[in-house]
């Protein structure tokens, strides 16, 4: 008895020295993922390894992106609004990285960039990935770089997934080894699963057959198991299949099969980022560092319905193939909400988020919070953790006031105090959420109000009810558009009042260039 005493005491110690000492960090963001395409968010896709941090952490029922790539990266990175902080030059931000680094953390980054010059000059210590907004997960493409250096070492079982986890465990192996007294910061920004639709075989092989029973079937099991897992309130609808997706039952028998099939692509791409997953927490474990390890795992934006298909005659596992999904698997994974990547509404904003620190968080295991929370939350949480504070200047950067708040208190189990209001916009697409109330348009049509803790789906426009609530918000809107986004021109201009908003029709396919298509499936 006096030794398992012994035992005991002798583990509360080393669980509060782990506690006391600054976390290690890391931010994994995925890439066209949808709100339900984890397994602990409804989907059928297997992700044990992230359901199990799930299981053992938070997961967040509302956590927003700003619904495109290069933005989202931007929000996360600098605890900047896209806009404010300079869009993808961040001429009016500093990086996680630079003030962490600042604050004593060894820091790497593997994977997409997506935005100016290279992470080695934004406070990575060391990088391995690519430049571009998208790559060939086979063959890469002339924008990897390692270090800061052009790298090409593509062999003939290079997949960009695996490499960006090789590396990453290669990167903290080194910084464990050459500084152990220093927490790391990791931030790994995977391709997968944005298009092209490349899979190994051997992924792709596990879910053949899977969506033979289409996209209507699929959606509804997916609300199902969000319903019974207390991810959403029961109070919020599946949104309705958009008018312009015809229904599975309606397609050809090649339609049903090729459809089918480039959804078992996407989904053996998720399956792999997820075994990646699973080889990094062994690794941290290895290592003695798993339990003071905050593991943050996110999305850019909604799924992508952009179907820009070539060569679909060629395999996914084939370098030379290139091929999309459309709409119709878009909508699935965006359950229960509508619309996709680039729109503000649900379908684009919203985000599966997990968080997972053994030594850390001390609110429910398993639990799902309802607290509302932002990419730009990132930087104010790892200023939190590691006990430093958002800069007052920054050489060669006219620095904006930091505009996230910490999630320490969520993962405290705590209510923190939320955010005033949350601004959105990409393109013309426009949205502010103020408490319950949210704002938004489909690019410049008219305003939709809605009601989130009631419908979250938004389902039910509310603005010629609340005529004044819609005038208080737009203001609102502009207000920060003009005043933080430092804003001009066509993306601020009044809304249409002839363009009627958009409800059935929301999920219009969008072809050729980011979604300046013909509307056509």
């Amino acid at each position: 008895m006096k030794s398992l005493i012994t035992l005991l005491l002798g583990s509360l110690l080393v669980c509060s020295i782990q506690a006391a000492k600054k976390p290690n960090i890391i931010i994994m963001m995925v890439d066209d993922l949808g709100y339900s395409d984890f397994g602990c968010y409804g989907s059928e896709i297997k992700t044990p390894n992230i359901d199990s941090l799930a299981a053992n952490g938070i997961r967040f029922r509302e956590f927003h992106n700003t619904a495109k790539c290069h933005s989202s990266r931007v929000s996360l990175l600098t605890g900047l609004y896209s806009d404010q902080a300079g869009d993808s030059k961040l001429n009016r931000g500093v990086t996680i990285a630079e003030v962490l680094k600042k604050s004593g953390y060894s820091t790497s980054m593997v994977g997409k960039w997506h935005l100016t010059k290279e992470p080695t000059d934004r406070g990575f210590e060391k990088y391995f990935g690519h430049l571009s907004g998208a790559t060939n997960f086979f063959k890469g493409d002339d924008t990897f770089r390692l270090n800061g250096k052009p790298w090409s070492d593509f062999g003939d079982d290079f997949y960009t997934t695996d490499a960006n986890i090789e590396f990453a465990t290669r990167f903290l192996g080194e910084s464990l080894k050459e500084t152990p007294d220093k927490p790391f910061f990791l931030y790994i920004a995977h391709n997968a699963p944005h298009y092209p639709l490349h899979v190994r075989k051997e992924d792709y092989k596990k879910y053949e057959g899977v969506y033979d029973v289409g996209w209507d079937e699929i959606r509804k099991v997916r609300y199902q198991k969000q319903l019974e897992m207390g991810l959403i309130p029961n109070e919020w609808k599946l949104a309705p299949r958009p008018e312009l997706v015809p229904a599975w039952e309606d397609l050809t028998d090649k339609e049903k099969a090729w459809d089918s099939r480039r959804m078992t692509a996407f989904a053996g791409m998720v399956d792999r980022v997820d075994q990646t997953t699973g080889k990094l927490i062994k690794f941290l474990k290895e290592k003695g560092v798993y339990e003071n390890t905050l593991i943050m795992i996110c999305s850019d934006n909604g799924a992508c319905p952009f179907d820009r298909t070539k060569r679909a005659e060629k395999e996914p596992w084939d370098p030379d193939s290139y091929w999309c999904y459309d709409t119709g698997w878009s909508h699935v994974g965006n359950t229960p909400f509508r619309l996709h990547k680039q729109n503000q509404h649900a379908g684009g904003i919203n985000s599966p988020m997990i968080a997972h620190w053994p030594a850390g968080i001390t609110a429910k295991t398993g639990s799902i919070t309802p607290q509302r929370a932002h990419l730009i939350d990132f930087m104010a949480t790892c200023i939190d953790l590691a006990d430093t504070e958002y800069p007052k200047s920054w050489p060669g950067i006219e620095l904006e006031p930091l505009q996230g708040l910490s999630l320490k208190p969520i993962f405290e189990g705590k209510t923190r105090d939320p955010h005033s209001s949350l601004f959105f916009r990409f393109a013309t697409n426009r949205a502010i959420i103020q408490g319950d109330w949210k704002l938004v348009t489909h690019r410049a049509s008219q305003w939709e109000l809605y009601n989130l803790a009631k419908d979250g789906t938004e389902l039910n426009n509310l603005a010629s009810q609340h005529p004044e609530k819609v005038t208080a918000l737009s203001k609102l809107w502009h207000q920060q558009a003009t005043e933080q986004g430092h804003l001009k021109g066509k993306v601020v201009v009044p809304v249409s009042e002839k363009t009627p908003p958009l409800l059935k029709k929301s999920g219009v396919p969008a072809k050729g260039k980011q979604g300046k298509g013909d509307g056509k499936r």
